[in-house]
């Protein structure tokens, strides 16, 4: 699943109804749109059964994170109200796109990268921490992932717009048998440009991840504001490219199963499970630090619900025991931090979902860019694929 990519209509929208209630116009109502697989049915129905004798709740599964996008978009659109002008919004909306509901859900997954565009296209309401009876609990580094100024921009004294349920990191994932012969295992970015691996990589298709971890290479942050002045870059990214075999972000992990390629850089969210079919793929955590990704909850800004029903979801998300079950049955991290005896878990997906502190403090969200900034990477990107 590619995480970071703002394609329009990426396939068929599918909703599932897992948790409905009865009794509907007796009691508060939730709606909530998530991420399939992004949580273990486990949490959603110990939710419905603790509130099963007050509320109504309804859970719609969606695959694709650029769905539930363009779902916050079409709600905009079927509103009437006006939205920021770029070239999403100048698409027409398929039909069958177009809300069968006039109510929006009243929480959706949104992943981290697509916050500010939310945020800016007046898409998402702002939620209230003081409603949030969990919110001292969760770490400084989540507070401030969600807490945006209006052009969604990190801001310690701006509001808080989400609220993240889950976590991961981009890693490096390599195929054991292909690496008994070398004698070495992958540790760290620097990998990538050993020579037995020309034409044995896949990367992402997309070029904050590509040139992000060649700056986390040469000891600089994924947020690098301006990549084109920092010296090796374009050096490095030229030395990296002939190690490439495809750029994919949602197809690259099948040819690392048949041995096509030896080694691929993706998120943990889709290797995780790879790993626990295929026992010849491991992973790793490069040691220098890598980017996070997050999905998080938000409010779209037409629901008219009851807000405490979705503080109460929000709040169910961060109690200890569920974000136990989320790291346990759901294999991920939960911003909770659970506390948890590592022998619990597969000593392969440890280095994944046992956090490492270290690691972890040299790693970044991605975001978001000045203009000025993206067309620097851009143009980066683009010399590099050039020459393939």
């Amino acid at each position: 699943m590619d995480r970071r990519s703002f394609l329009f209509g990426t396939g068929t929208l599918l909703l599932s109804q897992l948790l409905a209630g009865c009794n509907t116009q007796e009691r508060a109502k939730l709606r909530v749109q998530l991420l399939k697989g992004s949580l273990p049915n486990q949490v959603l129905q110990k939710f419905r059964t603790k509130m099963q004798q007050t509320a109504s709740l309804e859970f719609a599964s969606v695959e694709q994170l650029s769905s539930l996008f363009d779902r916050l978009q079409a709600w905009q659109q079927n509103s009437q109200k006006p939205i920021e002008e770029d070239w999403r919004s100048q698409l027409p909306l398929p039909s069958w796109l177009k809300p069968q509901n006039p109510n929006p859900a009243n929480l959706v997954t949104v992943g981290d990268y697509w916050l500010a565009a939310a945020i800016r296209q007046n898409l998402i309401q702002p939620l209230d921490p003081a409603q949030l009876s969990q919110w001292s609990q969760l770490p400084n580094r989540w507070q401030e992932l969600v807490r945006r100024n209006k052009a969604g921009q990190f801001d310690a004294k701006g509001n808080v717009w989400a609220a993240p349920y889950r976590w991961g990191y981009t890693v490096i994932a390599y195929n054991r048998d292909k690496f008994q012969s070398l004698n070495w295992k992958p540790q760290d970015w620097g990998d990538l440009w050993r020579e037995e691996l020309r034409d044995r990589i896949s990367l992402p298709n997309h070029p904050r991840e590509v040139i992000g971890l060649t700056l986390k290479y040469l000891g600089k942050s994924y947020n690098t504001e301006n990549p084109s002045q920092v010296p090796d870059l374009t050096a490095q990214l030229n030395r990296l490219q002939p190690q490439v075999k495809l750029y994919s972000s949602d197809t690259y992990l099948q040819p690392l199963i048949l041995g096509d390629t030896w080694l691929a850089v993706g998120w943990s969210n889709d290797i995780i499970p790879v790993m626990q079919r295929h026992r010849q793929i491991a992973a790793i955590v490069p040691q220098s630090g890598t980017s996070l990704w997050a999905d998080l909850w938000v409010n779209p800004i037409q629901a008219n619900s009851d807000r405490a029903l979705e503080y109460q979801w929000i709040d169910f998300c961060w109690q200890p025991q569920i974000a136990r079950q989320i790291l346990l049955l759901g294999k991920t991290n939960s911003p909770i931090p659970p506390q948890i005896d590592p022998d619990n878990i597969q000593p392969e997906l440890r280095p994944l979902l046992v956090p490492n502190e270290n690691i972890l403090d040299k790693s970044d969200f991605l975001r978001p860019l000045t203009p000025e900034a993206i067309q620097q990477y851009q143009a980066l990107w683009r010399e590099m694929r050039q020459k393939s």
